[in-house]
């Protein structure tokens, strides 16, 4: 097929979802088109990784100030600031009358990109919300440590839940990773047979993968991800706080290793610990995960399925993580991974895996084999192809 994506954001290694879409469809043979939107010097350079896999590549520079400016026109009206954060027409009017299969155009943020081609292209127009916004703002407008975040939540969440609720009627089909996202889009849209599939994420298990050369580094917890993002701090100072002093009072020699780019100045301080590190971005996160006794994702909210989750698992290593984080995925407790509620019985859970190194392995054997039967991108490519020749064929393309 003939397909126009549409992203905007760079794809790679920390959006992980486009990126392996990409190379996924590419090996299946597709012709892509990519356009997208680079707002720094390393992710312009980034671009040139994608291009082995799109036939073409268009990119327009997006600096913050512009996305900063939009974002506050639009608070005088009545639209989420997102949809607005990363728009550029310049991006898509060149290709509106050009011919493609199928548009698949990702996230809120591209939304409106979405709705440019549906209004002036003849093809029609796939669009991938990610996850739920609205589902997202709920849970960060209440349980966001963080009070800015917390207002801005409450501040968009209106919005976005009128927004989410007429986009999802708009375009041939939509994409959403979990069941419950799928579950709450429908009902935004308040139509039961909304054409909404689920479209999990998967994981790189090439790159994601146990090292036999690499030794496991003792009592050493790793929690992952972009440290900028909402959850991500809520989950990070929840664990540093609440967590660790607790797994402390009786292993007080564990580390915490705190991993993921663009760390924010609650995250940064928490580093006074001595017992914790910061590494800010890292080249490559899988040695990390190799290195690390065990894996933690102390998730107090959540949209969608957790990346952080089936990258460890890939590694073999083993998770201790929250109920939140395992709704939309069909893990075994217990097998797979632990789960916990709660910071004393998180920290029970983190303390029985240290103190059982055969234990750990068996979970994350486990663990690596579940992400190899249900997260291989190549047969969620496979799934999205089905679901865009069913959408050509509907469309009489």
């Amino acid at each position: 097929m003939r397909l126009l994506f549409v992203v905007p954001y760079v794809p790679g290694l920390v959006r992980v979802r486009p990126y392996n879409l990409l190379r996924a469809l590419a090996a299946r043979g597709h012709a892509i088109t990519l356009l997208t939107l680079w707002s720094n010097a390393q992710e312009q350079e980034e671009l040139a990784q994608l291009r082995p896999y799109c036939q073409a590549i268009y990119a327009l520079p997006m600096p913050l100030w512009r996305s900063l400016a939009q974002s506050a026109f639009a608070a005088l009206g009545r639209a989420p600031l997102q949809s607005v954060y990363s728009w550029h027409a310049d991006l898509v009017r060149p290709f509106a009358s050009q011919l493609f299969d199928v548009a698949h155009v990702e996230h809120l943020r591209g939304a409106r990109y979405a709705l440019f081609l549906k209004a002036h292209s003849a093809f029609p127009v796939v669009w991938d919300s990610v996850d739920c916004i609205t589902h997202l703002f709920e849970q960060a407008s209440e349980k966001s440590k963080n009070g800015l975040l917390r207002w801005r939540s409450q501040f968009e969440l209106a919005r976005t839940r009128r927004y989410e609720g007429w986009l999802v009627r708009q375009f041939d089909h939509v994409l959403i990773t979990s069941g419950t996202d799928q579950e709450r889009l429908r009902a935004l849209g308040a139509q039961p047979n909304l054409p909404i599939s689920v479209l999990p994420n998967g994981v790189d298990l090439d790159y994601f993968c146990p090292s036999p050369a690499v030794v496991r580094e003792p009592a050493t917890l790793i929690v992952s991800g972009k440290m900028s993002y909402h959850a991500n701090i809520s989950m990070t100072l929840y664990l540093a706080q609440e967590i660790m002093p607790l797994v402390w009072q009786t292993h007080p020699q564990t580390r915490l290793l705190i991993v993921g780019k663009d760390p924010t100045r609650q995250i940064l301080a928490l580093a006074q610990e001595p017992r914790i590190t910061i590494t800010g971005t890292v080249p490559h996160l899988p040695p990390y995960l190799q290195r690390a006794t065990i894996a933690v994702a102390p998730i107090t909210y959540n949209a969608g399925i957790q990346n952080k989750l089936l990258e460890a698992m890939a590694c073999a290593t083993a998770v201790v993580t929250t109920p939140q984080a395992v709704a939309n995925l069909p893990v075994k407790p217990e097998r797979e991974l632990l789960v916990a509620e709660g910071a004393p019985a998180f920290a029970q859970q983190i303390v029985r895996l240290l103190d059982n190194p055969d234990e750990r392995a068996r979970i994350g054997q486990a663990a690596r084999r579940y992400v190899e039967q249900q997260h291989q991108w190549s047969t969620i490519a496979a799934q999205l192809e089905e679901i865009y020749t069913a959408v050509c064929q509907k469309n009489g393309v």
